[in-house]
């Protein structure tokens, strides 16, 4: 094996982060290439040149001198970029179909169960009543996508076929067709006014932190067949305003929602989600991550790297994404 070695740092502590796993994958795909799982591997740093991470310690990447490409083996690099002593070597996100497939299956999932009232269906079912409501076609609900990068389009394509009228709203000009592209802040309550189901696949930054909240919900569409607007979040825990976000459940300001991520992961015990009648709940697996594409993924990005090709995908420092 006399190719560069690549280290493995993965912190999931959840059956899908197994390490184990995730090493039994990079074995089969870099079978040239010593494949270290931290920290119980014995190894000189100095002969590590990749590392392929999911929640490193703050630090960790600095201990290999070489280190020349870090590969992100989830979606979001939030995490990462908050890590002041981040090598300066480029950092690359995953951006694979697989991964787009899953976040748009999420997506649709549950714009559906709000749109054809199954939560309603479902206290009905346990109470054992059988009291259907008058039920509105797709196409007289707005749906609103904020983020429109490579998971975002492809949800807002997939809601579009099924019938919705869908928006969406990014930082920059974005052109989709078949979709209403808002930018900017400028154009953000314009796109807000029409909602009636938000979706939020931002990225985390110092911008969008904590910008779903009570003044963003109150803006939202209040004339639709569902009454009050449902909130969607798959994109990161920090997006959103927790306790606001309680706070207009609670006081009909938004009449739903389907959370994915939160502020602190696991969830707490004592945490109100759990139990609240307007939530529907999962443990940020909206889309998991699956190790044999993103070994894939990263070994043929290795490969292409070391013929002197370029990496896709890298994140703009600049950007936080």
């Amino acid at each position: 094996m006399n190719k560069a070695a690549l280290a493995l740092l993965v912190h999931g502590g959840t059956e899908n982060w197994s390490p184990e796993r995730w090493k039994n994958r990079f074995n089969e795909v870099c079978k040239d290439r010593r494949v270290l799982l931290l920290p119980n591997a014995t190894f000189d740093p100095a002969e590590i040149h990749y590392a392929a991470v999911w929640k490193p310690v703050p630090g960790e990447l600095a201990a290999f001198p070489n280190l020349r490409v870090i590969f992100n083996l989830g979606a979001g690099v939030d995490a990462l970029m908050a890590d002041s002593s981040l090598p300066n070597v480029p950092l690359v996100r995953v951006a694979v179909g697989d991964l787009t497939g899953r976040m748009t299956e999420y997506v649709a999932l549950h714009v559906l169960m709000h749109h054809r009232q199954e939560p309603y269906l479902r206290s009905c079912q346990r109470e054992k009543r059988w009291a259907p409501k008058s039920q509105w076609p797709a196409s007289a609900i707005s749906v609103g996508i904020m983020g429109l990068g490579t998971l975002g389009a492809d949800a807002a394509k997939a809601l579009r076929h099924l019938g919705f009228r869908v928006s969406g709203w990014s930082r920059s000009r974005k052109e989709i067709d078949g979709i209403d592209c808002f930018h900017g802040k400028a154009q953000l309550e314009p796109f807000l006014q029409r909602t009636d189901i938000l979706v939020c696949l931002l990225p985390l930054t110092p911008d969008t932190r904590h910008i779903l909240n009570r003044a963003l919900f109150a803006k939202l569409n209040r004339n639709s067949p569902m009454g009050a607007p449902v909130l969607i979040n798959a994109g990161r825990g920090g997006l959103q305003a927790e306790s606001d976000l309680l706070q207009s459940l609670d006081d009909g300001t938004l009449g739903a929602a389907s959370l994915d991520v939160f502020a602190t992961e696991p969830l707490p015990p004592d945490s109100r989600f759990w139990t609240h009648p307007k939530v529907i709940l999962t443990p940020h697996n909206a889309a998991d991550t699956d190790p044999d594409e993103i070994s894939k993924y990263v070994a043929q990005q290795i490969e292409r790297f070391e013929a002197g090709g370029a990496l896709d995908n890298v994140v703009d420092p600049a950007r936080g994404y």
